[in-house]
């Protein structure tokens, strides 16, 4: 299964409450953490629900 790295770029302070769950869903919390997913469509899901927080890098191979 291909695998996606999830790297948080900005801050999720004064942010609305359903984001900060997400970022906390993905496993992340604090600017420059990054988190391996598998490419599912949930996890697809999560990160387009914050694409201003986030960016995500393919990993091949």
């Amino acid at each position: 299964m291909a695998k996606i790295k999830v790297i948080q770029t900005r801050s999720i302070i004064d942010r609305p409450k359903i984001q900060k769950r997400t970022i906390k869903a993905l496993g992340l919390g604090r600017p420059n953490w990054e988190k391996v997913h598998n490419d599912t469509p949930q996890i697809r899901g999560m990160i387009n629900k914050v694409t201003h927080l986030v960016k995500v890098e393919e990993i091949k191979g």
